[in-house]
């Protein structure tokens, strides 16, 4: 896959090895930016997933948006409840194995 020049990876590693991953990038929709947030199977540190929603709001493309649109793992409540933490107006739906989530990001300016 390739990723244009809007696209943004972010990586969670220890030790050389990436426990997480986002892929961070606009929509055709102005105000919204949608990311894909992965973890690695088996054991991971905690706070791995926390680290990893925190380094998506924390990034260039979603300080400049309104609202951001996220898939995650379905069973991963840990992300969900660090999304509702930090943002506002955060919707979640099921989609297979996966988990949509909608939120209203807070202005931080």
């Amino acid at each position: 896959m390739t990723q244009s020049d809007d696209d943004q990876t972010i990586l969670i590693k220890a030790d050389g090895r990436t426990l997480a991953s986002a892929e961070v990038h606009a929509t055709d929709e102005p105000g919204v930016v949608h990311s894909d947030l992965h973890v690695e199977s088996g054991h991971l540190p905690g706070g791995t997933r926390t680290r990893l929603v925190d380094a998506v709001l924390d990034s260039p493309e979603v300080d400049q948006a309104e609202r951001l649109l996220a898939t995650m793992p379905l069973g991963d409540t840990e992300m969900l409840d660090r999304v509702r933490q930090r943002c506002d107006d955060v919707e979640a739906r099921a989609a297979g194995a996966t988990k949509l989530v909608e939120a209203r990001l807070e202005q931080r300016h």
